[in-house]
């Protein structure tokens, strides 16, 4: 009788501990939806570059960036997956449009910029140029946030086409045409 009840209670226990390792590799476990906190200073007013929203070109680049084509450092799906869903314990699930939805444009910025304390999220700045890391921002909301766009002035996730974007940097002024020669004296 003993054998046996020894033999239940470890099944017990077996069947327990690997729903808790399940939770805790991607299941549920990414714990409560809360809001972020928000960006510093640093990043607080940065925001997807005018335009880029709607640029399917754009998109793709990133997407490149995500699964390592582009730079094989940088690979954002070997902990997110190509499809958003985590393979990787503690990465954030980006299909979870509810979660992604209280991120703004440069709170997600900053995350892949800086990284996120206290997990295996790395800072990726010193591999990707901003422009990288925005094309990232704008490949990674496709999972949860598909055709919308950050509004700065709503501070709202709204349909992608309806954001004018980041005041796009001045154009440097061009030089004046230069005059034309004068023709040459006739010489002697």
């Amino acid at each position: 009788m003993k054998r046996t009840n020894l033999r239940q209670v470890m099944a017990t226990i077996g069947i327990v501990g690997m729903g808790w390792v399940l939770v805790a590799c991607g299941g549920e476990g990414e714990g409560p939806v809360v809001p972020p906190p928000p960006a510093p200073a640093e990043y607080a007013d940065k925001h997807m570059p005018a335009g880029w929203w709607t640029d399917a070109a754009k998109a793709e680049e990133g997407r490149k960036i995500f699964i390592g084509e582009t730079n094989p450092d940088v690979n954002c799906a070997s902990c997110h997956g190509k499809d958003g869903k985590p393979v990787k314990a503690g990465a954030r699930d980006f299909r979870n449009g509810e979660r992604m939805k209280l991120y703004s444009d440069s709170v997600w910025f900053w995350r892949i910029s800086e990284g996120v304390p206290n997990t295996k999220m790395k800072a990726w700045k010193t591999k990707l140029s901003d422009e990288d890391r925005w094309k990232l921002v704008l490949f990674e909301r496709n999972f949860g946030l598909s055709g919308k766009g950050w509004d700065s002035a709503k501070s709202a996730w709204v349909a992608a086409a309806e954001v004018g974007g980041a005041p796009a940097a001045a154009a440097p002024a061009e030089a004046p045409a230069a005059a034309p020669a004068a023709p040459a004296p006739a010489g002697k």
